[in-house]
């Protein structure tokens, strides 16, 4: 009896060892909230980085932009209204267009999603090229 006892207090101990190293969080994604359990792995903290002895690689430069007017050459701006890459360009500089006409195209999660001008008049200038990756909000192109 006193074995199966022993055997119980052991199991007991294990499961609560076990429930012990999950861990419940609240997280706030872009305004969306998720309730998260995580399985902590024992090790406590995570190790402070050491001071590395190279020096640091700077990132990457930006690739090139394809050749456009001036930059915010018109006083309607186009705006991106997701983030995600350029995939098509469907207007050019000095074409006419009317409000609701594409002027870009953005790949977003699989999806292609037309970027369209707020009101009609002339494409002044092309801010972005093919591939490029923009922020949501980001000014895509300028109309007269």
């Amino acid at each position: 009896m006193e074995c199966i006892h022993e055997m119980m207090v052991h199991q007991y101990s294990e499961n609560k060892k076990e429930i012990m190293k999950m861990k419940n969080y609240t997280i706030t994604v872009n305004g969306n909230v998720y309730d998260v359990t995580v399985e902590e792995n024992g090790a406590g903290a995570a190790p402070a980085a050491r001071p590395a002895a190279a020096a640091p690689v700077a990132a990457p430069k930006a690739a090139p932009a394809a050749p456009k007017a001036a930059a915010g050459a018109g006083s309607i701006q186009v705006k991106a209204g997701a983030a995600g890459k350029v995939f098509k360009i469907e207007a050019s500089v000095g074409q006419s267009v009317q409000a609701g006409d594409p002027v870009v195209i953005i790949e977003a999660m699989k999806m292609e999603i037309p970027v369209v001008a707020p009101e009609a008049g002339t494409v002044a200038s092309i801010d972005v090229a093919v591939g490029d990756a923009v922020e949501a909000g980001a000014v895509l192109a300028t109309l007269n």
